[in-house]
This record gives structure tokens, C-alpha cells and sequence, in this order.
């Protein structure tokens, strides 16, 4: 008797599902709480934290919807058989349009067309609603129904231009890839990561968003020094128009070797009045680049990746999984998206493991901040930009244990107030 594969997964599915809501409860609980935690009495005003906890709890009654009608179209699509009946959908239309639905690769194309195509349709009144209902009802909503649309039209297009021959050569590599797949199948995906983020704040972040240079100033001035006190081979330093958006703020950095560069949100600027509470995040963020925070992670990734990878290439070729999910046939991406459903429990795992070794390096990055002088400007920074953005301000432990890439505010400023250790 074969393995009940299709049934394990939706099994888990909604286990996943109501362990997950079980937390969402106790963090609403968390957020109905009517005071601010002890350590944030006198940094945050009240009014800001009534605003804050008002935000809060319609994005998580949006979350309760949100999350209950994807468990009910996901348990559905693959219960009631959706997939291969897509999948044979899809190969008609092929042969509709005069092609050959023999190739797989125009199968396969017909294929993520539609998916994407559903995607959209049923993820976009969520996004309206998120947008322009929840995000505007707390000012954070900048941008216009046209250039919402206009996003969502450009990331199409994109996807149509980057995806088929990615597609492509995903399928000819698993075809050819014989006992050596999981190393080409590796060696392919991290070729693209590298290509990806080599464009994409060059070519395609641009059409989204204007990135201009910092003028020149106090804030650009000390921000130039700290790199050069730390060998920060920085290129280029940029501003970029996040409140056509939003009034959420930000900072990040990218690229290569000795081509670096910082890109500040023009929120971040106007929410830190004071130039020293910018130049103390960005003291962060170098605080990881130092620290090498982010080479650890895409290694991690990669490992990751490669193993994910070994795994798909061990259960390709096996026929009761295809047809516990109702395919007669073994199609390349269909088996990587069965493989994918019957690995979601390590999935899960490996996505708690990878937010405990983030917090541990935000603390690190902050402790780096503070090495270099800018306690009390990452004190206040952190204060400011949780008040300006609305962040939650009570958070349940579990919650924030199993959910949160970063550690709350009032666990980073504890660390930060703690007094170093005194080397003897």
C-alpha cells in the first residue's frame, strides 16, 4: 500500500494552520492590552502608542481573515484534485493555440500562466484592502490606485521576461541532470541569485522607485566617515522615494566586494530629525556587514538549497508520490511543487531556526552600534522609528519567539542599556 502522501500533507497543513492561529490569539490578546510595557513608559507618548495599538489589531483581524480563506483554497485545490486538473487544462490550451503540448516546457509555461493569473485575482482584493483601506486608515498609505496598479502591471511583465527562460532551463537541467542533478540543479539557482542581485538594484528596483543621491551635508559627511573608519568600501549612497508609497521608513545596503552601497528611505531622513540617530542605524546595518551577518546567511541558504535540492532529486521519479496527488504523468515542476508540500514540516523548522540566528544577529549588530559610540542614538533611533511607523508595542512571547526575524523593541534596548562586561 502506497503512502498516504497528499493526505499527510493536508494533515499537516491544517495542524500548521490552527498551532499558527493558536499564536495569532494569544498575540491579539497581546495587543489589546491597554498599557504600554514598563520598559517603554516615558519613551513612547500615549497617544502614539492608542495609534499604534489601533493599527496593530486591524492588521491582525485582517491576518485572522487573510489566513483562513488561504488554508480553505489551499486544502481545497489540492484535496479536490485542482492541480492536475489545471495541469491538463493548461496542456489543451497549448494545443488550442496551435503549439505542441507534448513539449513540456510550453506545457509548463501555459501552466504558471494561469497560476499566475489566479494568483493575482484572488490576492488582489486582500491588497486593495490592506492598502487602501487599513494602511490609509493609519496614514501610512501614499500611493495612488494608478501607480498600485502600475506596480502590479510592471511585476507581470517582469515575471513574463525573467520566467520562461529560467523555466526553460530548470526543465532541460532536470531532464539531462542524471545522477549529478542536485549539483547542476544548486549550481544553476545560485547562478541566478548572484545575477539577480547583481541587477536588481540596477536594472529593476529603478522602475519601481527613484533613487537619487544623498545631497551633500552633515548627514552625508558623517555617515562617509563611519564607512571610512571601517574599510566600508562605499560607492555610492543613495536616497530613494519610499513615501510615494508609504510613510514606512528604512535602510539598507547592497552589493559586491568593493563596490558597496547605502540606501536610505526618505522617510527614515524625515522621521530622524537628528542626523546622529540615521547615522546610528546605518552604524547597524555596517554592523552586519562587518560582522559578516550576511555572508553567514547566504551560505546558510545555499546549504540549505543544496540539500533541498539532494532531497527533490532522491523522490523525482517517484510514481505513488505523483499520483497520491493525481498526476499520471511526472512533469519537472509539478514535482518540485509536490516535493515542496511534503517538506513543509523541516520548512518550518528550518524557518524558526533561521529567525533565532537573525535576532541573535540584530542583538550583535546592535551591541556593534553601541562599540562604536552610538548607544544613546540608537536608543532614540529605535524609539523614533518604532513610534513613527506604529510598530507593536506589546508583543506575546511565543508569538514573537516562533514569528519575528527581529527581537522587540523592549529586548533590543535592554540589551543596549546592559552594561558591558569588563575584561580583566
Amino acid at each position: 500500500m502506497a503512502f498516504p502522501y497528499l493526505e499527510a500533507v493536508v494533515g499537516f497543513l491544517i495542524l500548521m494552520y490552527l498551532f499558527e492561529t493558536y499564536l495569532d490569539l494569544r498575540q491579539h490578546a497581546a495587543l489589546k492590552l491597554p498599557t504600554l510595557p514598563k520598559p517603554l513608559i516615558g519613551l513612547i507618548s500615549q497617544d502614539k502608542f492608542e495609534k499604534s495599538r489601533a493599527y496593530s489589531l486591524d492588521k491582525s483581524k485582517f491576518h485572522f481573515l487573510h489566513e483562513f480563506v488561504s488554508i480553505v483554497l489551499e486544502v481545497a485545490i489540492l484535496g479536490f484534485g485542482v492541480l492536475p486538473l489545471f495541469w491538463k487544462r493548461s496542456g489543451e490550451f497549448v494545443q488550442y493555440v496551435g503549439l505542441n503540448p507534448e513539449n513540456e516546457i510550453f506545457h509548463t509555461l501555459s501552466f504558471l500562466a494561469g497560476v499566475m493569473i489566479w494568483s493575482q485575482v484572488t490576492d488582489l482584493p486582500f491588497s486593495l484592502y490592506s492598502t487602501f483601506v487599513i494602511e490609509a486608515r493609519h496614514g501610512f498609505n501614499k500611493q495612488t490606485v494608478r501607480l498600485f496598479f502600475l506596480d502590479i502591471l510592471k511585476s507581470i511583465a517582469l515575471s513574463i521576461l525573467i520566467g520562461p527562460p529560467i523555466i526553460a532551463a530548470l526543465i532541460v537541467i532536470v531532464q539531462k541532470g542524471g545522477p549529478y542533478l542536485a549539483i547542476y540543479l544548486w549550481g544553476f539557482f545560485f547562478t541566478i541569485s548572484l545575477v539577480m542581485m547583481t541587477i536588481y538594484p540596477v536594472l529593476i528596483a529603478p522602475l519601481f522607485n527613484k533613487f537619487t543621491p544623498l545631497p551633500d551635508g552633515e548627514l552625508r559627511i558623517k555617515i562617509e566617515n563611519l564607512a571610512s573608519s571601517l574599510k566600508f568600501p562605499l560607492k555610492k549612497l543613495f536616497v530613494v522615494d519610499g513615501s510615494t508609497r508609504s510613510s514606512h521608513s528604512n535602510a539598507y545596503m547592497y552589493g559586491f566586494f568593493k563596490n558597496k552601497r547605502i540606501v536610505l528611505f526618505d522617510t527614515l531622513i524625515e522621521q530622524c530629525k537628528n542626523p546622529d540617530e540615521v547615522v546610528a542605524v546605518i552604524a547597524h546595518e555596517l554592523g552586519h556587514w562587518k560582522l559578516n551577518h550576511t555572508m553567514y546567511s547566504f551560505v546558510a541558504v545555499q546549504i540549505l538549497s543544496f540539500l533541498q535540492f539532494g532531497g527533490y532529486a532522491l523522490v523525482r521519479n517517484s510514481k505513488d508520490l505523483f499520483e497520491s496527488f493525481g498526476f499520471d504523468t511526472q512533469p519537472v515542476l509539478i514535482g518540485l511543487i509536490i516535493f515542496q508540500h511534503t517538506v513543509i514540516p523541516l520548512q518550518h523548522l528550518i524557518s524558526f531556526g533561521m529567525n533565532l540566528l537573525s535576532r541573535s544577529f540584530e542583538f550583535q549588530a546592535d551591541a556593534f552600534a553601541k562599540k562604536l559610540g552610538y548607544a544613546k542614538e540608537l536608543r532614540s533611533g529605535l524609539v523614533k522609528l518604532q513610534e513613527e511607523n506604529l510598530a507593536t508595542m506589546n508583543t506575546d512571547p511565543w508569538y514573537s519567539t516562533y514569528h519575528y526575524s527581529h527581537p522587540p523593541l523592549v529586548e533590543r534596548l535592554t540589551a543596549i542599556d546592559k552594561p558591558d562586561k569588563k575584561s580583566d
